[in-house]
C-alpha cells in the first residue's frame, strides 16, 4: 500500500512586485511624517542637533522598525493560516495627530516655561509611557466595543479624521505650491485611481517625487525656487552625518513625572483616542478582507510605544490610516518590514538631514491626500446607503476640531486668543467659537458616539440607540468628549442633553409605532424597506 503524504500548504511570499508600489507611497507618507517630526524638534522647540539626531530620532527608528516587522509577521500569519496570498501587513508608525499634541500641549509650554528642552524631552517621554499603559489595558476592551459599535460609527468617524486631518493640510500645501505639487498630485491619480502604468511598472510614488525635485531643483536653478530649495542647505546636512543607535533614556522618562498634573489631562484621553482609533483602523482592514485581532494590535502599539520611550522616543506608535490604499497598490508582506529598515538606515545614520534637504516636502503632500481621499469615500461604499446620514453626522465633530484649531493657530499668531478677543465680538463675525470647541472637544469619541446612535435610530433600534446616548453622557460628563479636559462636568449642560436624549429614545422604544410609507422621507424610500420592517 502506498503512504499517503500530505502536501504542505505554500509559503506566503514575501514580497511581490506590488509592494514595490506600497513601499514607495507608505515609505514616502513615512518620510514625511519624519521631516516634520524632524522639524517640529529642532525649529518649534530648538532642541540641540545632537539631542534631535543622535538621541531621539534613533529611538524613534528603533520603534517603527520594531512596529512594522511585527505586522509584517502579523499579516505573514494570517496569509499562511487561510492560505491567501492578497493579505495585506497594518501599516503604522508615528501618530501624527499626537505628534502635535505633544509638541505643542506638552514639550513647547514646559521647555518654555522651564527654559530647558531637556526637560520638554522629558515630558514628552512621561507622556508617552503613560499612554503605553492606557494602550495595553484597552487591547482587552476594545473587540467588545468593536462587536457592539455599527461599522458606520467607526468608518464615519474615521472619515472625519482622514478628511479633517490628514487631507486638509496637505491639499492647501499643494495649491500653496502648485507648479510643483498639482503635477505630482495628477501622477498619482491617473495611476492610482486610473490604473495607469509608468515606464516598466516605475512606482507612482516614486515618479511623483522624482517629478517634484526636479521641478523644485529646476525652478531654483532658473531663480524662481518654487520649493524652497538650497544648496547650502544641503551641505549643512553632512554636519549631523552619524551612527548613533539609541541609548536607553529611563531617568529621563522618570524625570518628567515632575510635571504630571500637566500630563494627565491630555494622556488619559488621547490614550482613548488611540483605542478608538486602532478599533476604526482594524476595522476598516477588516472591510478590504484583512481581519486582524484588534487585542494583539493595540497591546503591540502599547509595548512598542513603551520600548521606544525607554529608548528615548517621545512619540505614540499607532496602526495607520490607509490599510485599503496600500492594498489596492498591490501591498503585501514585505512593503511594512522594508520601510521599518528604510527607517532605520535613515535615523541611524542621520541621513533624514539629508532629506530634509533634497527633497521638496510638498512634493510628498499628493499622496497624503489620495490617502484621505480613500478613507473618506471607504466610509460610504462600506456601509448601507441608509447610513450615508449617520456618517455626515460622524464628520461634524471632527470638522469643528480643525475650523476651532485654525481659529486658535491664527490668534496664537497675533499674540491674542479666543478668550481675550471675545467669545461675543467673534459671534458677532460669524464664528460661533463656543460652538466649535464643545462640538469638537474630543472629537473621535463624539463622532463614533453620535454615529453610532444615528445608525440605530436608522434601524429602529432604539434601545441601543439609548444605551450609546447614555454612554455619551457618561463621556461628556467627565470631559472624554466635548470638553477640552479630563474632569467632573466639564460640560454639564451637553451631558444633561444626552440624558434627555437617551429618555426620548427608551420612549420611542417602548411607545413609538412603525411609520407608514406616506410619512417615509424619499431618502430613506429610495434605499429600500419601510423603517420597521
Amino acid at each position: 500500500m502506498a503512504e499517503v503524504t500530505s502536501t504542505p500548504a505554500s509559503e506566503p511570499k514575501l514580497w511581490t512586485p506590488g509592494d514595490w508600489n506600497a513601499f514607495f507611497g507608505f515609505g514616502t507618507n513615512i518620510l514625511v511624517n519624519l521631516l516634520v517630526l524632524t522639524g517640529l524638534l529642532r525649529f518649534v522647540l530648538k532642541m540641540p542637533d545632537a539631542l534631535v539626531f543622535q538621541r531621539i530620532l534613533p529611538a524613534t527608528g528603533m520603534m517603527m522598525c520594531l512596529s512594522t516587522a511585527y505586522y509584517a509577521w502579523l499579516a505573514y500569519r494570517l496569509a499562511k493560516t487561510t492560505g491567501r496570498k492578497d493579505v495585506c501587513a497594518l501599516p503604522s508608525g508615528i501618530s501624527v495627530p499626537h505628534m502635535f499634541v505633544v509638541v505643542f500641549v506638552i514639550m513647547l509650554p514646559i521647555a518654555s516655561k522651564t527654559g530647558d528642552p531637556v526637560k520638554g524631552w522629558e515630558a514628552g517621554l512621561t507622556w508617552v509611557f503613560i499612554q503605553s499603559f492606557v494602550l495595553m489595558a484597552g487591547g482587552f476592551l476594545a473587540p467588545f466595543v468593536r462587536r457592539v459599535t455599527p461599522r458606520a460609527a467607526l468608518l464615519g468617524t474615521l472619515a472625519g479624521v482622514s478628511i479633517a486631518f490628514i487631507s486638509m493640510r496637505p491639499a492647501l500645501e499643494m495649491f500653496m505650491t502648485p507648479v510643483v505639487a498639482i503635477p505630482c498630485f495628477a501622477i498619482i491619480l491617473v495611476s492610482w485611481f486610473g490604473g495607469v502604468r509608468y515606464f516598466k511598472g516605475t512606482p507612482a510614488g516614486l515618479v511623483a517625487i522624482a517629478v517634484g525635485s526636479l521641478v523644485a531643483w529646476g525652478s531654483t536653478a532658473l531663480g524662481f525656487n518654487f520649493g524652497g530649495m538650497s544648496a547650502s542647505n544641503v551641505s549643512d546636512a553632512f554636519a549631523n552625518f552619524h551612527f548613533s543607535i539609541p541609548i536607553p533614556a529611563i531617568s529621563h522618562v522618570f524625570g518628567g513625572f515632575q510635571f504630571l498634573g500637566v500630563i494627565l489631562v491630555t494622556a488619559i484621553p488621547f490614550g482613548i483616542y488611540d483605542l478608538v482609533e486602532a478599533m476604526d483602523n482594524v476595522e476598516s482592514a477588516a472591510v478590504a478582507g484583512d481581519s486582524f485581532p484588534t487585542t494583539r494590535v493595540l497591546t503591540a502599539d502599547g509595548i512598542v510605544s513603551l520600548i521606544g520611550c525607554m529608548m528615548g522616543n517621545p512619540f505614540i506608535n499607532a496602526v495607520y490610516i490607509g490599510h485599503p490604499g496600500w492594498k489596492a497598490m498591490g501591498g503585501r508582506i514585505g512593503y511594512s518590514a522594508a520601510t521599518g529598515l528604510m527607517v532605520i538606515i535613515l535615523s541611524w545614520l542621520g541621513i533624514i538631514s539629508l532629506m530634509v534637504a533634497l527633497v521638496p516636502v510638498v512634493a510628498i503632500s499628493p499622496i497624503l491626500l489620495y490617502i484621505g481621499m480613500l478613507i473618506g469615500s471607504q466610509a460610504f461604499q462600506e456601509t448601507p446607503k441608509s447610513h450615508a446620514p449617520a456618517i455626515v453626522l460622524a464628520l461634524t465633530p471632527h470638522l469643528a476640531a480643525w475650523g476651532k484649531l485654525q481659529i486658535d493657530n491664527a490668534l496664537g499668531a497675533a499674540g491674542t486668543n479666543a478668550m481675550t478677543v471675545g467669545l461675543d465680538k467673534l459671534g458677532q463675525t460669524g464664528v460661533l467659537y463656543k460652538g466649535l470647541s464643545v462640538l469638537g472637544g474630543g472629537s473621535i469619541l463624539g463622532g463614533l458616539v453620535l454615529g453610532a446612535i444615528a445608525v440605530f435610530v436608522i434601524e429602529r433600534q432604539f434601545m441601543k440607540a439609548a444605551a450609546f446616548a447614555g454612554v455619551g453622557a457618561v463621556f461628556t460628563f467627565f470631559g472624554f468628549m466635548h470638553g477640552e479636559a479630563i474632569g467632573i462636568a466639564q460640560t454639564p449642560l451637553v451631558a444633561i442633553s444626552y440624558v434627555g436624549v437617551a429618555a426620548i429614545l427608551v420612549g420611542c422604544a417602548k411607545f413609538a409605532t412603525a411609520a407608514t410609507t406616506d410619512s417615509v422621507p424619499p431618502a430613506v424610500m429610495e434605499h429600500g424597506a419601510v423603517p420597521g420592517e
